[in-house]
């Protein structure tokens, strides 16, 4: 049987409408959104706020990964956060919400990720070196030093979400 998976997103040529340098950042979005949406299918939602080894839960990482993106993005655009913004990432990591099923924080994050796509084609590469301060105490950055991280923070918790929705299939599959 031929292999029919694709290869990995930065294998698959220019995105249309993403300026050169920014190429990477959309590649890495969209290879995550990809590896979680792929990795998340059928899981347990009763296992969604579960800590192995007192890791961070799923529910954690895929919220995380929204408000992070969300987050790196107002600063890149050199605001601050909203009070929305400040609230969603002091409740990130609670599962007491109605809405925190798979199904939701997937869409959420899938939604996250368009937005993002859609400020990199907007972004002007002439401006990639400009000061942006970062939190209430506006640390130094760039609009490239936040795209970067943006891209690279995402995959870190990626491949933490991965390694714990494994760890958890893997425990449900032994019992």
């Amino acid at each position: 049987m031929a292999n029919t998976k694709q290869p990995e997103v930065w294998l698959r040529g220019q995105l249309e409408g993403i300026p050169p340098h920014l190429q990477p950042v959309a590649h890495a979005l969209l290879q995550a959104r990809e590896e979680i949406n792929e990795y998340m299918q059928g899981f347990p939602e009763y296992l969604l706020w579960e800590k192995p080894a007192g890791v961070a839960s799923p529910g954690f990482h895929l919220q995380h990964l929204t408000g992070v993106l969300d987050r790196l993005f107002t600063y890149a655009q050199g605001k601050l956060l909203t009070d929305n913004q400040l609230q969603y990432l002091k409740a990130e990591g609670t599962g007491n919400q109605s809405d925190t099923t798979v199904a939701y924080l997937l869409q959420q994050f899938n939604q996250q990720v368009d937005v993002a796509l859609a400020q990199l084609s907007q972004t002007n590469e002439n401006e990639l070196l400009e000061f942006r301060g970062v939190g209430r105490a506006q640390l130094p950055s760039t609009v490239f030093g936040l795209l970067f991280h943006s891209a690279e923070h995402t995959m870190r918790h990626t491949g933490q979400l991965l390694v714990t929705v494994r760890v958890l299939k893997q425990t449900v599959e032994e019992k």
